[in-house]
């Protein structure tokens, strides 16, 4: 198959919002790919290479100065041979090689190709092509039943070769997929709510339990055989002896438990979320520990419990975990849930998360069983520049870079503007049309995919958060920023300010 196939495919899913015309699109190009392309193009639409960590960063992507070909030449394992090259560089001349690998592929990339692969191999592909709607594309492509093909999925950790094994196998080989300890699963997600109240009459009855700002595990074990792995089952068991040796304390024999792990400051409370995110990608370090919170249970001694509802599993959990238990209560009454996420908070915490006590564990779905409730922040931010869309926003403007105020000089001239982020979230078509009309003539310079900006435009920013970022001068990112709308009432020096968002590092 060539990659030009799968471009046009991303492309038609991208400009539509019929979840059935995203399906049927992505079928037919499931359909026509080989067997042994089918992981590589999975991989490439939910922007996962199969490989896993390419070692390239946005840095490095950007620094590129190539001619892209002007006609389409590439094959989805001309791209599977480059990612595997970029995966296996390590040692001395790794960074050169990878550089070279890069290149190679970018020139012999139309400049739509590698757009697509670049925001591939970044993780920043937004095609519309998540997960649930690839696995009904799946379904679709093999005609096995959608709900085969999503439990294989969530029990393998591994859509594409659940893909393989639905549209080459028998129905039988896509039933036999079940738990196995040692193998990671696709974690179960939450919906959102704005309160607890509102959660609670979502799901009724239910578990309601701290969210804290950490990083989501799945730990597996058998005997003294201990496995760990992140939200995007990446295994990081070398990484975290300490959770190794907490889990093969257990009561049990086998397990897999679901849970949380952050670090803790001197004064108990929690460290930012970038800090415990460093122990994934780096030795151990003494002066960073990890501790886990444990808030569900999906396998315990031969005993399978994804099918059991949440109450069955919260006591299996209680009695095997103990004091690594996520704190939580189980209730109906608003008001003690609602006490609950003000402790969680107070504790510098996110919020909470609302289970339904009646439900399954739905490994790899968002579903209305489990819900979170995080305050939403917003600041009042400035836009320093724009970049070109791509897909469907080609040739209108659209990632924004974003910037705070600082008044004291702390991170640069006194009164300037500190960059903190980008984002392209929350923008709808009219704005878009009316940020292409209006920008250019702020322009103060450009390159190949951005304009840059006098400082002028406040826009309404809503984030989760921010974490320590060494990106940027003033040492923090917005943590999942999206436009709110902009403040043409509000003026340069009425912005928030870089110390304002600093101070949000410790809770």
């Amino acid at each position: 198959m060539m990659l030009s196939e799968l471009v046009s495919t991303a492309d038609a899913v991208t400009a539509t919002s019929s979840r059935l015309a995203k399906i049927e699109a992505l079928a037919q190009l499931l359909s026509n790919a080989d067997a042994d392309e089918l992981p590589t193009v999975v991989g490439i639409l939910l922007a996962t290479p199969r490989q896993g960590r390419l070692g390239v960063g946005w840095r490095g992507i950007g620094a590129l100065d190539v001619t892209h070909s002007d006609t389409p030449t590439l094959s989805i394992d001309d791209v599977d041979q480059a990612f595997g090259s970029l995966a296996q560089a390590s040692g001395s001349g790794s960074a050169g090689a990878r550089t070279a690998t890069l290149v190679s592929l970018a020139t012999r990339a139309t400049a739509t190709e590698w757009d697509l692969l670049a925001r591939a191999m970044l993780g920043e592909l937004r095609t519309g092509a998540l997960g649930g709607v690839l696995q009904d594309a799946i379904a679709r492509a093999s005609g096995r039943a959608p709900a085969a093909v999503r439990r294989a999925a969530m029990l393998s950790g591994d859509l594409g070769e659940t893909a393989v094994l639905a549209l080459t196998g028998t129905e039988a080989d896509l039933d036999d997929v079940g738990l196995v300890v040692g193998r990671p699963v696709l974690p179960m997600l939450a919906s959102t709510a704005a309160t607890p109240t509102a959660a609670l009459e979502i799901t009724g009855r239910a578990s309601v339990e701290y969210k804290l700002d950490g990083a989501r595990i799945q730990v597996h074990r058998h005997g003294d055989e201990v496995g760990v792995y992140t939200r995007s089952l990446a295994d990081i068991t070398h990484r975290v002896p300490e959770i190794v040796e907490i889990v093969r304390g257990l009561p049990a024999h086998d397990l897999i438990l679901d849970g949380e792990t952050l670090s803790l400051d001197e004064d108990g409370g929690p460290r930012p979320f970038q800090e415990t995110m460093s122990r994934f990608g780096a030795d151990v370090s003494r002066d960073l520990v990890l501790r886990p919170w444990f808030f569900d249970v999906l396998h315990v001694d031969g005993r399978d419990l994804l099918d059991e509802p949440l109450s069955t599993r919260l006591a299996e959990l209680e009695r095997v975990v103990g004091e690594w238990r996520m704190p939580g209560i189980v209730t109906d009454d608003p008001e003690a849930a609602e006490r609950l996420s003000r402790e969680a908070l107070i504790a510098g915490h996110e919020g909470v998360v609302v289970k339904g006590v009646d439900a399954a564990y739905a490994a790899g779905r968002r579903g209305k069983s489990w819900v979170k409730v995080k305050p939403v922040l917003t600041f009042d931010l400035v836009v320093l520049a724009a970049e070109w869309g791509s897909g469907r926003r080609a040739g209108w403007l659209s990632n924004l870079h974003l910037g705070a105020l600082d008044p004291s000089g702390e991170f640069g001239e006194p009164g300037g503007l500190v960059m903190v982020g980008k984002t392209f979230k929350g923008l709808s078509d009219e704005l878009l049309r009316w940020q292409t009309e209006q920008f250019p003539p702020l322009e103060t310079r450009r390159t190949q995919s951005t304009v840059f900006l006098r400082p002028h435009f406040v826009v309404e920013i809503a984030i989760d958060g921010v974490q320590r970022s060494p990106r940027y001068p003033g040492g923090i990112a917005l943590r999942f920023a999206r436009v709110k709308g902009y403040r043409p009432d509000k003026t340069l020096a009425e912005a928030d300010t870089i110390q304002t968002l600093r101070a949000l590092l410790r809770g």
